[in-house]
């Protein structure tokens, strides 16, 4: 596997060009980019893998109301929500409704392109498909925490979305991974074919397969 070129255009992504919807946002940022500036370089990936936790969704954090712990959820689209899971790792959520209405997409995987050699430091890893498949292992690689919960991602600032030049290829969608509530909706999206997607391989397969294949019985 060829390692991508540390030269990168990326435009940063203006708040007009995001859907106002969560499932067609969840779908739009495939292939998008997040980006980190540090001081000493600049982290980015593209988006491969995404889900969709819309309003009123039983499998969202805010299906139960506003809690203090959500309130970023309730910013305007384009925002950073930020949850620690499970006790042992941060995750990175794009804000997707109207201020004043909760739901955001997960990002679920991305696709390393710049600053690699400080992702596997902060991985402590050299494998590059370990670096950021999973939406744990990538806040971990990009340096992504509490500290950015908040924060509006079509701003001036240190984290934030972009767009390249980079063509994005065929997208599929599934159920979403590990959760038990509203289970069968098919609320995430990935790049097929993508080897930086995570995720069970039963899951990666079209949709207009799922119920043709044995996998799925």
């Amino acid at each position: 596997m060829k390692t991508p070129s540390a030269k990168l255009f990326v435009r940063r992504l203006r708040r007009s060009e995001v859907p106002q919807d969560t499932i067609a946002l969840a779908r739009f940022l495939i292939g998008k980019v997040i980006v980190h500036d540090f001081p000493r370089g600049r982290l980015a990936g593209r988006i491969v893998e995404t889900e969709a936790y819309p309003p009123g969704d039983p499998a969202g954090h805010h299906f139960r109301g506003p809690t203090p712990r959500i309130r970023s959820m309730y910013l305007s689209r384009g925002h950073a929500y930020i949850f620690f899971n499970y006790g042992a790792h941060f995750m990175l959520n794009v804000v997707s409704e109207p201020a004043g209405t909760a739901a955001a997409v997960l990002i679920r995987a991305l696709e390393p392109l710049q600053g690699i050699e400080q992702m596997q430091l902060h991985r402590k890893t050299t494998r590059l498909l370990d670096l950021t498949r999973g939406p744990g292992r990538l806040a971990a690689a990009f340096q992504i925490d509490r500290r950015h919960d908040g924060s509006d991602l079509c701003a001036p600032g240190s984290l934030w979305l972009g767009v390249t030049r980079h063509r994005t290829g065929p997208i599929g969608k599934s159920v979403r991974i590990g959760i038990t509530r509203a289970a069968d909706r098919l609320l995430r999206f990935y790049e097929r074919g993508n080897p930086f997607v995570s995720g069970p391989k039963r899951l990666l397969l079209p949709v207009s397969s799922r119920k043709k294949s044995p996998l799925t019985r």
